[in-house]
């Protein structure tokens, strides 16, 4: 599985920006897909996830009601809708995979195996 994101950049607080991930690979019936970030100087957090079945998405609760997760199998996307930006939202933001059962998908960093190489994503005051 390879992943790689699109669709990062600047923006000023209150914006919107829509970042994709293309995935090569089999993942429809076989991953679960996420949405991490890195700010400066921290670790890199969890942002979102959906389950490859789609009855399971889960957000942090620092983006719940902003950030929308959603994946289209048929083309091989993901995507991470950001509205309402915030300055703190800035970071760089990474897609990733990890090979999972049908309803379940991890909000743990430590569990995705597959990682894009990360856009950034920059909200200014």
């Amino acid at each position: 599985v390879q992943l790689e994101e699109f669709g990062g950049g600047s923006v000023q607080a209150g914006g919107s920006l829509r970042l994709s991930c293309a995935v090569s690979g089999r993942t429809y019936d076989t991953h679960a897909m996420g949405w991490f970030r890195q700010a400066p100087g921290k670790e890199r957090d969890f942002v979102a996830t959906i389950c490859w079945s789609k009855i399971n998405i889960y957000y942090a609760d620092s983006v719940k009601g902003r950030f929308t997760i959603s994946r289209d199998d048929a083309k091989n996307m993901v995507y991470l809708q950001m509205n309402s930006l915030k300055p703190e939202d800035t970071a760089v933001y990474y897609c990733a995979a990890h090979y999972s059962t049908r309803d379940y998908a991890s909000t743990s960093r430590s569990e995705y195996s597959y990682w894009g190489q990360g856009t950034q994503v920059t909200v200014s005051s």
